[in-house]
């Protein structure tokens, strides 16, 4: 999907992480529970699989989203049907493959399948359980098919996440944080950085340093070691970039780099751009832009940041940058996300779970709330004694 190599790489070692992390947890978190002995009876919860789940994964980390899914639903004992994205069909073959062998064997099928397809599968009365990542609109439709049926569904879709850089932060190690996690895999991540709020007496500092590092970026061929962004997964994401840019400099912003498609370049390449003074009502602040795209703007307080982080309809994570932890922990109690970092950004540690608030999602995947999805509660209530 033209990540770069190193990217690639390290796409792999997280897939092991996340895999082995669900592994290490598995036989505790799906024991039975064993409830507080009561004289003449024995009561206990099991985790009873759910029997056949339909994971629908995306292109942009396909191996990461797909691992999410697939490990603990085969940990729980269920099989799984894996319909990849058709910019990387492959991906799903080798998951088949990767489990073909065993006892009992073949438990995870990949599915080529059109969108209609796709849907249609949903209706099929042998399914029993739908992971959906994707858009906002198609995981609607996902969820509105299940629960006509009545069957759960695990929605993990889009992300306008924010940073707020405080004026205690230290603001080189904040910069370069930042812009790797809004550039990374050219931006194309539900939990990237997408908007910026600095405090005012960094905001000049900061545009200086966020433009320095951005002109740093290396376009190129992703099998080279050199390249450090690659093009745009689908050819139609660089027009609506630029229409986001184009709005927003009709809104007063500043364009500081960037802001169109890379000419003559064979591919669908869209060089990082940064854009100061965004109106926090303009489309580059509030739809989603899964692209290299920086939009800041300056806040006098933490007041004024809070108030604009939570001013979107997604809530999948937000980063504060500051060395005041009670700082921190005040954000983390009030911020609308599904995970508030501190000093760090598009970040998954699998130990904790995966879930959004608003139209980020619904449900969770990894740690042991990752299981609990997967899994269904079947109360065990027998008398012993007389």
């Amino acid at each position: 999907m033209g990540k770069p190599l190193s990217q690639a790489r390290n796409e792999v070692k997280a897939f092991f992480h996340r895999a082995e992390q669900m592994l290490s947890i598995a036989k505790e978190t799906l024991s039975p529970e064993i409830l507080p002995a009561k004289p003449g009876f024995h009561l206990r919860i099991e985790h009873a699989p759910l029997g056949v789940v339909y994971n629908i994964a995306p292109w942009n980390y396909p191996l990461l989203t797909a691992v999410n899914v697939v490990v603990p639903a085969l940990l729980a004992g269920n099989a799984v049907l894996l319909k990849h994205s058709p910019l990387t069909p492959l991906i799903g073959r080798h998951f088949e493959s990767a489990f073909a062998e065993g006892d009992p064997p073949n438990l995870v099928t990949s599915l080529i399948l059109t969108d209609p397809q796709a849907s249609r599968l949903i209706s099929d009365p042998r399914i029993n359980y739908v992971a959906f990542t994707g858009s906002v609109a198609t995981g609607a439709k996902v969820y509105q098919q299940a629960a006509k049926r009545l069957i759960d569904a695990g929605l993990e879709l889009g992300g306008k996440d924010p940073a707020y850089v405080a004026a205690d932060a230290d603001l080189d190690f904040a910069v370069e944080n930042i812009i790797d996690g809004a550039c990374y895999n050219a931006g194309q991540s539900c939990c990237a950085v997408e908007r910026v709020y600095v405090h005012r007496t960094l905001y000049r500092a900061f545009l200086d340093r966020a433009k320095s590092v951005l002109e740093q970026y290396r376009f190129g061929d992703p099998l080279d070691e050199k390249t450090t962004m690659g093009p745009l997964a689908r050819r139609e994401a660089v027009p609506f970039l630029e229409n986001q840019v184009k709005e927003a400099v009709r809104r007063k912003s500043r364009l500081l780099l960037g802001g169109k498609r890379v000419k003559g370049a064979l591919g669908n390449f869209f060089p990082p751009t940064l854009l100061a003074d965004v109106p926090n009502n303009a489309k580059a602040m509030q739809e989603e832009s899964f692209g290299p795209l920086v939009p800041v703007m300056p806040v006098a307080d933490d007041a004024e940041a809070l108030a604009r982080m939570n001013d979107s309809r997604y809530g999948l994570t937000a980063s504060i940058w500051t060395s005041d932890r009670m700082r921190a922990e005040l954000f983390a109690r009030e911020l609308e996300a599904g995970t508030v970092f501190q000093n760090r950004c598009d970040y998954l540690d699998p130990a904790l779970p995966w879930t959004g608030t608003k139209e980020s999602g619904i449900g969770s995947t990894l740690s042991p709330y990752g299981f609990y999805h997967l899994t269904r509660r079947k109360g065990i209530h027998f008398k012993t004694g007389k």
